[in-house]
């Protein structure tokens, strides 16, 4: 039997196909690969009320991905924080939803993030300003691996680290591709690197299954249970594309909408 975090994972991805296919929005395998991440968040973790999305002491996520925007919209619309009408047109002249997300704090997207290495700095920011204020809301950011490239999101790090923000838990999606190659053949370094730079900024990074929203969601709470003052870290183990055969891995995929044909090679889930 389905767990109900599985089987809305997989509705979500569905909902992201439908949608992005529909009215011909690129981005989809970036999109697809952080769908558990955000399920696990919005329906496991994050303390928010979708009758009102700008309440106070709402748990704040900083989608700094946002060119993978596509599962946060469709979760967004299903939980009702964001109409669905403006979901059902994205990417079309009818909604002023965009292909890379722009802050809209109405419909709970907190930040915009079309720049990549800008959604950790601001994520930081916020959860230094809930410090300052003595808040009890958590941060959240997720992040894709090929933005470590950006010396702003290393910055953000020994700043969070430094002014122990322990309110704050940054979740790479760690896919192992950006927008035309794999990363390895673009800073040549091995799997390790990331966990090992990341330790060296003062982090502890906790490893997941990237595509168990189930183990996700632990990995959350079992972070948050941590009492060291550093930022909680976890590295979600993704595939870019998960769930259509034709894109898994494939990173001609970045923003390439799949031909019929591809699109019959059939998923890999449900």
């Amino acid at each position: 039997m389905k767990s109900p975090l599985l089987a809305k994972a997989n509705a979500m991805r569905d909902e992201v196909l439908r949608v992005a296919l529909k009215n011909k929005a690129g981005h989809i395998a970036p999109s697809l690969s952080s769908v558990d991440i955000l399920v696990a968040l919005y329906y496991g973790v994050l303390a928010c009320d979708p009758k009102n999305p700008q309440w106070a002491d709402r748990d704040r996520v900083v989608f700094s991905k946002a060119h993978g925007c596509y599962a946060l919209y469709a979760i967004l619309a299903d939980i009702g924080m964001l109409p669905q009408k403006e979901w059902e047109n994205f990417y079309t002249s009818e909604s002023t939803l965009l292909g890379c997300m722009e802050r809209r704090a109405e419909y709970g997207l907190e930040a915009s993030c079309g720049s990549l290495g800008h959604g950790l700095p601001m994520a930081v920011g916020i959860a230094y300003g809930a410090k300052l204020q003595k808040k009890s809301y958590q941060t959240y950011c997720v992040i894709g691996d090929g933005e470590f490239q950006e010396g702003s999101v290393w910055e953000a790090i020994l700043f969070a680290v430094k002014h122990k923000m322990d309110n704050l838990t940054i979740i790479v999606d760690h896919n192992r591709l950006q927008a035309m190659d794999h990363i390895r053949n673009v800073l040549d370094r091995d799997e390790k690197e990331l966990v090992r730079r990341l330790k060296g900024f003062g982090l502890s990074p906790l490893i997941c299954p990237g595509h168990d929203v189930q183990e996700i969601a632990e990995c959350i709470r079992t972070v948050q249970k941590d009492s060291s003052p550093i930022p909680r870290a976890i590295i979600a183990e993704t595939v870019k594309g998960f769930g259509l055969k034709c894109m898994e891995n494939v990173p001609k995929f970045h923003f390439r909408i799949p031909s019929d044909d591809e699109l019959a090679m059939g998923k890999s889930y449900g």
